[in-house]
């Protein structure tokens, strides 16, 4: 075998070696929300036609798409795996009352219980959405039969809905201590069904700030931060004493200190920053697009479709704490109905159905001329445009006085027929010899006439002959 043969071999296999080589895909991409189920240990590479499957991250769960992408000639197929916050679903009834929700009931949201009026709330305030479900005792509202009378604080006022001795079971009592005092115990009571103020009533005692300490800070509302749920029912603090903050509900902590200390009866300030949450893309829409007030909490997106394009589902989406809610919706292309009949017509080349937005029918008529456009297509409103009729259109019988004309005498003429006139002997034609029967039912041009030849004509006539 020649050398060149040779060489051709081996350059043939290294192509199919490199052909392989370039098959292989890299280490399957990550993707938000979720986790490869797959042990992949520490492969690096893997062959042209291999699997890997997602799994959706905890707390949430899959509602849409395929779990595995596929290695192909070197690039892994998209994932299509939607994933979303694991829900509790309904918390149930409350007798006599109601339940007021966070959000959408995800995991790590509240629903409180709200008695209706003459009823009081029995056990706990609210529950947790936890993994296993709604999590704490299932609370009741009794009815309210028995009173309290006025609670006695010193050094202290008292705010309520109505100014009365005698307090019904369920009301409210707000308790605030006079200047230089500073309330020890809850702020606010309730008159309980054994006839006594709920929790323990408070008392008003001289303010810390004599002895170095601090009383509860106040609330920096234009920091979207607030104290730590272990330190809201805390009214006096010692010197020294720190409290925690957290963000607000759709805020994130981006840098400073979460914590204040009480330092000479004053707090320290708070260096802690909160910004609100970003949600990021709210989806793609095949055919059509979101229209955006922002990404960050609290901002929306709603679904535009294209042209020719109607929105299915809810179109608009609002970025929560847990990102966008809801699902993005779709947009589906127009269709039309049936083309209507026309009369005196059928359709030329007709489309099958389904009619979608932009398809065209076409109509020759019969019986008659089309009047208008010979088309129509479906709109964008899923309608079809206005169809066009067939008229019957005739020209008399051309009325010229000494002539004759080539064709069939008849009583109408058809549209576009032709005729050629000639005049008898002894007259002259003046106009055109041929008219056809035109859009209007009239002949074009106008019909000639025919005029007596003249004594000069004739003899000129003669002359030639």
């Amino acid at each position: 075998m020649s050398t060149i043969s040779w060489n051709l071999i081996l350059l043939s296999i290294l192509l199919l070696v490199t052909a392989e080589v370039a098959k292989r895909c890299p280490a399957p991409p990550q993707y938000p929300s979720t986790r490869l189920h797959n042990k992949l240990g520490s492969r690096s590479k893997f062959n042209s036609g291999e699997k890997v499957y997602y799994t959706c991250a905890e707390d949430m769960v899959a509602y849409t798409g395929s779990l595995s992408v596929m290695c192909v000639n070197g690039t892994w197929t998209t994932l299509t795996l939607k994933c979303e916050k694991k829900s509790c679903g309904n918390a149930g009834d409350l007798t006599n009352g109601r339940f007021h929700y966070e959000g959408l009931a995800v995991i790590g949201e509240r629903v409180y219980a709200i008695c209706n009026d003459g009823y009081i709330l029995k056990g706990p305030k609210y529950m947790t959405c936890k993994k296993a479900g709604w999590t704490g005792g299932f609370p009741t509202c009794e009815e309210a039969g028995t009173t309290c009378s006025t609670p006695e604080v010193a050094n202290s006022v008292r705010i309520s809905e109505e100014d009365v001795s005698i307090h019904q079971a369920g009301e409210k009592v707000t308790i605030t201590c006079i200047p230089n005092f500073l309330l020890v115990g809850p702020q606010q009571v309730t008159c309980g069904p054994s006839g006594r103020w709920e929790p323990k009533l408070p008392y008003c005692q001289t303010s810390p700030a004599r002895q170095g300490g601090c009383s509860v800070p106040a609330t920096l509302y234009e920091t979207h931060a607030n104290l730590a749920e272990e330190f809201i029912t805390k009214t006096i603090f010692g010197p020294g004493e720190r409290v925690r903050y957290t963000c607000d509900v759709g805020y994130s902590p981006v840098g400073g200190s979460r914590y204040r200390r009480c330092n000479s009866g004053q707090w320290t300030p708070l260096l802690l920053k909160c910004e609100r949450k970003l949600c990021g893309s709210a989806g793609e829409i095949r055919n059509g697009r979101f229209m955006y007030t922002g990404v960050e909490f609290g901002d929306t997106a709603t679904a535009q479709c294209n042209e020719g394009f109607h929105l299915v589902g809810r179109p608009t989406r609002t970025c929560r704490s847990f990102g966008w809610d809801g699902h993005a919706p779709v947009c589906q292309v127009v269709e039309c109905e049936e083309p209507p009949e026309v009369a005196n017509a059928v359709p030329n080349g007709r489309e099958e159905a389904p009619y979608k937005y932009m398809s065209v029918i076409v109509y020759e008529c019969h019986v008659g001329t089309v009047q208008g456009n010979n088309a129509i297509w479906c709109t964008e409103d899923g309608t079809w445009s206005t169809p066009p009729t067939c008229k019957e259109i005739t020209c008399p019988s051309p009325k010229v006085p000494n002539a004759s004309w080539t064709r069939a005498h008849a009583r109408l003429y058809q549209h576009r027929d032709a005729i050629t006139i000639s005049c008898r002997h002894g007259y002259t034609l003046v106009g055109a010899s041929t008219v056809t029967c035109g859009d209007d039912s009239q002949w074009i041009p106008s019909l000639p006439k025919c005029r007596r030849a003249s004594w000069r004509t004739k003899r000129q006539s003669g002359n030639a002959v």
